[in-house]
């Protein structure tokens, strides 16, 4: 187990090292700078705020003094929001962000299971082959045409609940179900095609043989090994949910990591861009760990080689 994460560890160091290489300079090369959009200021004043934030030193220059500050954690001040600096913008934004992540991936993957397990236990009836439908359309669809037909039909069709904001509990469900149903569709896809290979293992026939019901032996038998492939994909599918996250939360107007990712890259405000870029890249290690931790825990076998 420790060397596992020692392993991890350092490959997590070396993919954040160059996650933020690689950031920096693609940020630097794109056309325009963070005060293009202002006035055009004197010539004077244009080369004391370069002064201030550093952007006449050379590129090289500029990338060590910027990876010896994250380093120190300390990114500094935000170009356009100058009263504030970049931890503290990214601190406002990331629970938001994390509650309709987490939420969303907690609601996919126990839908997904759920489902998986219906269509297993009918399997070749109509309604496994509604639930393999459903799942492929859920897999298919874009966010943004999901998030438009919800608005459309909960918000001004029905006047349930508020077509954008962040002000109360509704405002939590259109965003939430928009990003939970890719992985409950690949859950249910997954868990499916799982149960079905463990229920022709020879353990299953035993308990069957033995009078088990269907449903028990799905469930207490056959569901915990034909979890592990959903496991494995738990890192990809948080990697979908946080790249989702910048469409929902500008589509419906919420303040979290996503929404001032994207303002920064439009206002091209560099270390808040460059920080809200380490985050995700932080955050998406994080949860490729806890996927491999909980694997280990469904199969002993990768135990031993761990260890």
């Amino acid at each position: 187990m420790s060397r596992l994460l020692l392993k991890r560890l350092g490959a997590s160091l070396v993919t954040i090292w160059a996650v933020f290489t690689i950031s920096f300079f693609i940020i630097r090369a794109a056309p325009g700078g963070p005060f293009d959009a202002d006035r055009d200021p004197p010539p004077d004043v244009k080369r004391a705020i370069e002064e201030r934030y550093d952007l006449d030193a050379p590129l090289w220059s500029q990338y060590l003094d910027q990876l010896q500050d994250w380093m120190m954690l300390d990114p500094g001040p935000s170009l356009r929001q100058p009263d504030h600096d970049v931890a503290s913008i990214l601190a406002a934004g990331l629970p938001i962000s994390l509650t309709i992540g987490g939420l969303a991936l907690l609601l996919g993957t126990t839908v997904g299971i759920f489902l998986g397990l219906i269509a297993a236990l009918r399997v070749g009836g109509w309604l496994d082959h509604l639930i393999v439908v459903i799942a492929s359309v859920g897999i298919s669809l874009p966010l943004y045409l999901i998030a438009g037909m919800l608005v459309l039909a909960v918000s001004f069709g029905l006047g349930w609940l508020p077509p954008a904001g962040w002000e109360s509990v509704p405002s939590l469900i259109m965003p939430v179900l928009c990003l939970a149903l890719a992985p409950a569709a690949q859950a249910a896809r997954l868990v499916r095609s799982g149960l079905i290979e463990m229920s022709s293992e020879e353990f299953a026939r035993t308990a069957r043989a033995k009078g088990i019901s269907p449903f028990r032996v799905l469930f207490r038998h056959c569901l915990r090994p034909a979890l592990i492939p959903l496991v494995a994909t738990l890192g990809p599918m948080a990697a979908a949910l946080l790249t989702g996250s910048l469409v929902i939360e500008q589509i419906f107007a919420i303040p979290g990591v996503g929404m001032h990712f994207i303002q920064g890259a439009l206002n091209r405000d560099y270390p808040l861009v460059l920080g809200a870029v380490l985050l995700y890249t932080v955050l998406l290690q994080l949860m490729t760990l806890l996927a491999d931790l909980m694997l280990l825990s469904l199969d002993p076998r990768l135990r031993g080689d761990a260890s």
